[in-house]
């Protein structure tokens, strides 16, 4: 589809202010130095790639925006000195300037390790891709595949009276639903209750920076300790961020946003809901994993029942900034990549020695804070052999030391037996 969706749209808003900016960023290591030509070889195949486009405005009221292929790029950046610390060096890169509605809406980075290593480094807008996109446009340009075709192109009079006429026809079954069905109604009433919990003074904090951590454990260690507690690899995920975060003094229980992939191609799109899974440092794994299937049994996060999430693409900016602000936020965040493709795990001749996957928040600072009520996010990949483990702190009342941020992580990971690699 040529048009944004209503999660693009919310992460669009982020990006102009309204709420906590997001930014993809994948990461890779080699053993070896990476030749700039093998770089520069990704780098045009990525501005070939699902990446390559941007956010057009309609000219027609209640059209949604649409997306429009982008040649804008920011130039390979390849450092000359070697980096003594990765993540630092990976945190200031994610503080770059993608803009997707101008552009570029990404960028490519690489700097040598004391080791004669390489780290390297893509980020891109969250608008224009999630985390499996992200994964799935660096694969293609890794690998050399021919981009999919761009999607058809609608016109702004067709898509707004396509649009318009949904909201109108559903949101008018809705209402009716409320006249006739207290189950309806109750829907809404616990949706507003919700809604309004999430903005308490009280549920929020201001966050100036963050700080992050990035540990391997082997598959095999990892999968045999989430086996032996009746849980799973997720269950285990989901455990260790709840550990971490009750270990730095984050309020228990703890509220998790934990994104579901809805994707059925190999897109770039944002392409998820959000579910809640509320969680305690006494729950078991086989405790968590049924929370966990029973939160993937609920309807997600979104509209109330039966309303179509596309009226808050047709109101004025200011009233749809108001109603999506926060949209999915909780107090943490659990977002399993799952497992990457092989073709991530090598640069052309260069076997990598790690790769990871996270979102960052860039532009943080004294002068342009950010109101969230997340504390802490943690992102999960696999290889074959590595489970890749990204911790990024959002709250600098419990989380304003990334040394600290590792060994709290490094910790909980030793009670259950599991040896971390740091990076």
């Amino acid at each position: 589809m040529d048009r944004l969706s209503m999660v693009d749209e919310i992460f669009l808003r982020r990006h102009h202010g309204y709420g906590l900016p997001i930014v993809m960023q994948g990461l890779w290591r080699s053993a070896d130095a990476v030749d700039v030509r093998v770089l520069e070889a990704v780098h045009e195949a990525l501005s070939r790639g699902a990446l390559g486009r941007r956010v057009v405005r309609p000219r027609v009221p209640g059209a949604r925006m649409r997306w429009e292929a982008s040649t804008a790029t920011h130039p390979l950046r390849y450092e000359t000195h070697p980096v003594e610390d990765v993540v630092t060096w990976a945190d200031a890169r994610a503080d770059v300037d993608v803009d997707p509605e101008y552009g570029p809406a990404w960028a490519l980075s690489a700097a040598p390790t004391p080791d004669g290593g390489t780290a390297i480094s893509l980020v891109c807008s969250h608008v224009v891709a999630d985390a499996r996109g992200l994964v799935s446009a660096a694969a293609a340009a890794l690998t050399g595949e021919s981009p999919a075709p761009a999607p058809a192109r609608t016109s702004d009079v067709s898509d707004a009276a396509r649009t318009v006429g949904g909201v109108l026809i559903d949101g008018t079954t809705a209402s009716l639903g409320l006249v006739f069905s207290a189950h309806r109604r109750r829907e809404l009433r616990e949706f507003r209750e919700a809604a309004a919990a999430d903005r308490r003074p009280d549920s929020t904090h201001v966050t100036t920076g963050t700080v992050s951590a990035i540990l391997d454990v082997d598959t095999a260690a990892w999968d045999a300790t989430a086996a032996a507690g009746g849980g799973t690899a997720n269950s285990l995920f989901i455990s260790l961020v709840t550990a971490v975060a009750d270990a730095a003094g984050v309020p228990m229980p703890l509220h998790i946003s934990v994104p579901v992939d809805t994707r059925a191609s190999h897109t770039v799109d944002n392409a998820m809901v959000i579910t809640e899974v509320v969680a305690s440092p006494d729950d078991s794994l086989s405790d968590i994993r049924r929370l966990s299937r029973e939160a993937f049994a609920r309807p997600p996060m979104g509209a109330p029942s039966g309303f179509p999430e596309e009226i808050a693409q047709i109101l004025p900016d200011g009233i749809a900034n108001r109603l999506t602000v926060g949209a999915g936020e909780r107090d943490a965040l659990c977002s399993n990549i799952g497992r990457l493709p092989r073709s991530l795990t090598s640069l052309g001749p260069y076997r990598t020695t790690g790769v990871a996957t996270r979102a960052m928040h860039p532009g943080l600072s004294a002068d342009r804070p950010a109101s969230t009520t997340t504390r802490l996010s943690g992102y999960l990949c696999s290889t074959d052999d590595i489970y890749t483990l990204s911790l990024v702190g959002v709250d600098p009342q419990h989380f304003g030391d990334p040394g600290r941020l590792r060994d709290l992580a490094v910790a909980e990971l030793a009670k259950r037996g599991l040896a971390a690699r740091p990076w």
